[in-house]
């Protein structure tokens, strides 16, 4: 390299670092301009206390507020203390939608002494495979309507809205369930076409504001059900009297979520608060609410039920006694169960902590008054609430449930974060945003395909946990199966924490005799 060359690469240098040094000097100075605006801003405010105090530095203490929940959640929480969902439950919810590993080395971290925590009974001789059997499929609403709905799968996708969800997450949820064999339901927010791409089974929910099935009033439309029952891939309606995020109040989604397509959808203005009635108006006590599920049914031909989080429950008796007195063609087909801690959208704080009781005490009350009264097989029983790995499930049908939906599931199946961000604009992974930068990381094709592997290998493991108490498929599951660990950490049997109702001899009597 010539004297010439070396002199031009020196310049060049110094140019560099004189062009540098003013960059760096802009951007302290840019810097600087801008604490000093916040000061001044900070200070002559006085909206919050602290800020006005203590200008710009008070603003960390927001961002660590906002920020401690990712910190907690990656960095210091353990694997199985974290709430609503631990690390434990979301890895394998995870892997089983990855299809990789499930197993695990050197252990369990489950503690075996924690009350309400579940053990399973294994056999000392258990199934062969030889032995396996295909879990059986049952058939709503057969003898009473039109049109009855087999269902193949014990596990399915329980009620999300289009709105609350993106039109990709609602596509690869559509394509996955269908992919899988297992239904999905669309949520109160009405059928949209991304419901429909994947060809799958779909269980419309009649929520309090009639989104889908409303007329210019805002009441029901039988027009618009029979429109809805025309379409082959509607199974079954489901009248949604409450849910689990809020029991006693109706849907909410934001403003800023509705979209001139979910406004056309639903029937309301673009761009206001979609707030739905916390209850519907044509069903004020029990006769009414049979009154409907009749109406919907004989206008659709198909099987109709109603979802509710059970609070107060002397109702159940006198719902049981009102069946039997109108005839078991006024029964509802089936009953979902919801637990108070449901929940995957936009909820009051008050409503979510402290209303509503857990899946663990309403799923056998319900299951046992059905039992005492003799309806338990002319009314199924389908249930959610958290119940996301085979554990879960595989109690839920011990306890006496037909059947188990889940929402969030099939949200981390999607690739949900646990962000909690579903009640604004912002979901960084696109499940729950109508923000278009944000949701083109979400391939619909390929997500599907992570809904299909979640929903097979729950259902594989779910019938492996039967396998080891020596049943031939999951449906065969009984509360003679499990114990429950008690107050002192010890384990006592099912049965005797859900003692079995014995049937009423006057229904059985008055039965024989219809």
């Amino acid at each position: 390299m010539t004297t010439q060359d070396m002199s031009w690469f020196r310049e060049l240098a110094l140019v560099i670092v004189s062009w540098s040094a003013v960059l760096f000097l802009a951007a302290v100075g840019c810097l600087a301009f801008y604490i000093l605006v916040l000061y001044i801003k900070d200070s002559r405010q006085h909206e919050h206390t602290l800020l006005h105090n203590y200008p710009v530095i008070g603003r960390f203490r927001y961002m660590f507020e906002h920020m401690g929940e990712f910190f907690r959640q990656y960095f210091f929480a353990q694997d199985r203390e974290e709430l609503p969902f631990n690390r434990a439950l979301r890895s394998w919810v995870y892997r089983a939608a990855k299809n990789v590993d499930r197993t695990l080395a050197f252990g369990s971290t489950r503690p075996l002494n924690q009350p309400g925590e579940i053990i399973f009974l294994n056999c000392l001789f258990p199934t062969l495979n030889e032995e396996i059997q295909d879990s059986a499929p049952i058939t709503l609403g057969r003898g009473y309507v039109r049109t009855p709905y087999t269902a193949n799968s014990f596990f399915n996708i329980s009620g999300m809205s289009y709105g609350a969800l993106s039109a990709p997450a609602v596509e690869a949820l559509s394509l996955g369930a269908k992919k899988a064999g297992v239904w999905m339901n669309t949520g109160e927010g009405g059928l949209s076409e991304y419901h429909l791409k994947g060809g799958c089974d779909i269980v419309f929910q009649i929520g309090t504001a009639k989104y889908g099935v409303r007329d210019e009033n805002g009441k029901l439309s039988d027009k618009r059900l029979k429109e809805l029952a025309e379409i082959e891939q509607v199974r079954m309606f489901e009248i949604k009297l409450s849910q689990g995020a809020k029991p006693g109040k109706g849907g909410m989604l934001p403003g800023d979520k509705v979209s001139a397509e979910i406004a056309c959808i639903r029937g309301i203005p673009q761009g206001e608060d979609s707030i739905s009635p916390n209850g519907h108006s044509e069903v004020r006590n029990l006769d009414t609410l049979l009154d409907m599920i009749q109406h919907v049914r004989e206008v659709t031909g198909k099987p109709v039920g109603f979802k509710a989080v059970i609070g107060q429950s002397a109702w159940l008796d006198e719902l049981m006694v009102n069946i039997h007195r109108r005839g078991l063609d006024a029964a509802p087909d089936f009953i979902t169960i919801d637990s108070a801690d449901g929940g995957t959208g936009a909820a009051p704080q008050a409503l979510m902590d402290f209303v509503g009781l857990p899946i663990q005490r309403s799923l056998p009350l319900v299951v046992d008054k059905l039992n005492e009264y003799g309806l338990r097989e002319r009314i199924k029983i389908i249930t959610s609430g958290k119940l996301i790995t085979p554990s879960s499930v595989a109690w839920a049908l011990t306890v006496g449930a037909d059947f188990v939906v889940t929402a969030r599931g099939f949200m981390f199946a999607l690739g949900c974060i646990q962000a909690l961000q579903c009640n604004k604009n912002s979901c960084p992974t696109g499940i729950t945003t109508h923000n278009p930068e944000l949701q083109k990381g979400l391939h619909p094709e390929l997500k599907s395909v992570r809904v299909q592997n979640y929903a097979e290998n729950m259902r594989h493991d779910v019938a492996m946990l039967a396998h080891s108490c020596g049943l031939q498929e999951p449906r065969q599951l009984n509360r003679s199966h499990a114990q429950i660990i008690n107050d002192r950490g010890i384990p006592e049997p099912l049965e005797q924490t859900y003692p079995m109702i014995a049937t009423r001899e006057e229904y059985i009597i008055g039965r024989s005799q219809n």
